[in-house]
């Protein structure tokens, strides 16, 4: 039997919108056709430094706050940061964020921040700019699922 790879959701879903688009996260990344993958979803506060370090995929979710990723979501890199720092050197990961307006400012402190851990983004960031549109969660969706897949085919 082969030892499941665990994709980790790091995910911020403050708005009934926002816990839609997480609960459309999920539902792809556990396809029926993905086999060999461990799902787990945490919510900033509940995640470890001991959780990043056994995950073999990463797939961060958070809000756009004053042009900047949720302060919960920042919280996680602070108190986690450098107990990953040389475990997790290389961890695939991607994100998305939900963005009233561009994304761009989160956009730009998450690819920081995972920079400095010398993660690898796998996959481009989807940002869900504008008005709250059900698209958003089809997008999610797909996301979970490509994560998952890849991981699962050992493509990442």
């Amino acid at each position: 039997m082969l030892k499941k790879k665990k994709l980790l959701i790091i995910a911020h879903a403050p708005s009934q919108n926002t816990k839609k688009m997480l609960d459309a996260l999920i539902k792809g990344a556990n396809d029926d056709q993905v086999e060999n993958i461990e799902v787990q979803c945490l919510a900033p506060l509940d995640t470890k430094a001991d959780d990043i370090n056994t995950a073999s995929a990463i797939i961060i979710g958070t809000t756009e706050n004053l042009g900047y990723m949720a302060g919960l979501v920042k919280d996680v890199f602070d108190r986690c940061y450098y107990a990953c720092l040389e475990k997790t050197e290389g961890l695939p990961f991607t994100f998305y964020v939900r963005a009233g307006h561009d994304g761009t400012g989160t956009k730009r402190a998450i690819e920081s921040i995972a920079t400095g851990l010398k993660w690898r983004l796998v996959q481009a960031p989807l940002i869900c700019r504008g008005e709250f549109t059900l698209d958003f969660c089809n997008q999610c969706e797909e996301l979970g699922l490509t994560m998952a897949a890849s991981l699962d085919a050992e493509l990442i």
